[in-house]
């Protein structure tokens, strides 16, 4: 029993390292080989391919090649292509081109996003087999996934090759790409998933079209179009919040401060937060209720842009942007769970795995990918990445692009306060005390 949970903790520990080693940290080497301003394409691609490949994939694992294999297959299929994108920036140098990079860096993450669901499902069949209970065991298990993160977070800012850490080098896709294989090996020693050969499935079930029926009904269409609009602050900070950071140490009175040389370790404070922030949920939902979680998130956004905005590298200043990182645990934590949970309790059982999707699809492929692409292209490229600018102004607009950011946060916060209706049947005290006491169990 022990032992399969000690298991499942390195393949999660190993599944979000991968994640990590390049995921806050590609947008500072394309900015040393000149491809700054290409930096949004490489996050809108993951949002993309977010949209169809998982639910692909998935149908592929229920119904043809289990789960585990699938899982091995996909990594071995991503780690291949993120060597491939590390060999050609290597032998490029500084020549390095859009096009061949961003290719491979597609394929790879093309499949290496299915995994993420991939895992759970490894995960769970595995529990089961060993009879234990999913719910009670599996949240301590995918806390080590939080935790591989961090460590690849710092294993890139802190190891460095001929003085350059992997943060700012091609490196980082060598990284990411052998830890990839080595979790396609791994995988194939996990409790073997069962195939449901028999079972029909169209592909518009599979992709989550099917919950689209829900935009019928208008508290679940306010709430999937608010869904959508959060989204699109998901990933802006993981794109540029690195190289913005980075960004002080080419102005004088900054050049030698030590977070300046290592952003990807004060970024990996978000991710901290993340761990910590979960086990608040369960309280916050008793006190203010679905829509009052909600807010408290968008809010959050709010702050997270406005104190990057605010802060700098400096004794004084640092303090902003490690805040900036608290409240990261807040934002990205108290939406997504209740944003989740809100989805269970409005829909039927048969619609809530379709429901769960479309909240995916709205959340991290239509939003994030909108967010990431407008950002990149009518903001950060408009502001900083431009000809002509030192490195005073190109701060400046960094600073001007935060608020902007801060300011869409704060537009959607007052909206979602007037427009959406909290529900007459809120939700049940059994089910926050369930979640209360499930987060109780996983830290124990």
């Amino acid at each position: 029993m022990k032992a399969i949970k000690t298991r499942l903790a390195a393949l999660g520990f190993l599944e979000f390292a991968v994640w990590g080693t390049y995921l806050v940290s590609i947008g500072l080497y394309l900015s040393s080989v000149g491809l700054g301003d290409y930096i949004f394409w490489f996050y809108t691609m993951q949002g993309l391919v977010s949209l169809f490949m998982p639910g692909i994939v998935g149908m592929i694992a229920d119904r043809f090649i289990p789960a585990q294999k699938m899982f091995s297959i996909c990594h071995l299929i991503a780690g291949l292509f993120m060597i491939a994108a590390g060999w050609y920036a290597m032998e490029a140098g500084s020549d390095v081109s859009f096009g061949p990079l961003f290719a491979l860096y597609s394929v790879s993450v093309a499949f290496f996003m299915p995994t993420i669901g991939l895992n759970n499902s490894v995960a769970f069949n595995a529990l089961g087999k060993a009879g234990l209970d999913t719910v009670k065991h599996f949240p301590p298990i995918r806390v080590f996934g939080t935790v591989g993160f961090i460590a690849a977070e710092w294993f890139v800012n802190f190891v460095k090759i001929d003085g350059v850490p992997f943060s700012n080098s091609y490196t980082q896709l060598f990284a990411c790409g052998t830890v990839s294989l080595i979790l396609a090996a791994y995988a194939l020693s996990m409790p073997a998933c069962p195939v449901n050969h028999g079972t029909k499935c169209s592909l518009s079930e599979a992709l989550g079209l099917k919950a689209f029926k829900l935009f019928k009904r208008k508290e679940m269409a306010v709430f999937f179009i608010f869904s959508m609009l959060l989204g699109v602050s998901l990933q802006i900070t993981n794109s540029y919040g690195t190289t913005f950071i980075e960004h002080f140490k080419s102005i004088a009175q900054y050049a030698d401060d030590f977070f300046a040389s290592n952003s990807v370790f004060l970024i990996s404070l978000s991710q901290c937060s993340e761990a910590l922030c979960i086990l608040l949920i369960p309280a916050c939902l008793r006190k203010f209720g679905i829509k009052g979680v909600m807010l408290i998130a968008m809010m959050a956004w709010v702050l997270r842009f406005g104190f990057f905005g605010l802060g700098d590298t400096s004794t004084s200043g640092v303090g902003l942007l490690m805040l900036s990182c608290v409240v990261y645990g807040v934002a990205f934590d108290f939406f997504n769970v209740s944003g989740g949970l809100y989805v269970d309790k409005q829909t039927s059982p048969e619609m809530r795995s379709s429901a769960q999707g479309l909240f995916m699809i709205m959340t991290n492929g239509i939003g994030a990918s909108l967010g990431t692409w407008i950002a990149g292209t009518f903001v950060i490229n408009k502001k900083v990445f431009v000809g002509g600018l030192d490195a005073v102004q190109q701060l400046d607009g960094w600073r001007e692009s935060w608020f902007i950011f801060a300011a869409y946060a704060l537009v959607v916060a007052v909206l979602f306060f007037f427009i959406f209706k909290e529900p007459k049947n809120d939700a049940t005290k059994a089910q926050i005390e369930e979640a209360e006491a499930d987060v109780t169990d996983s830290v124990q």
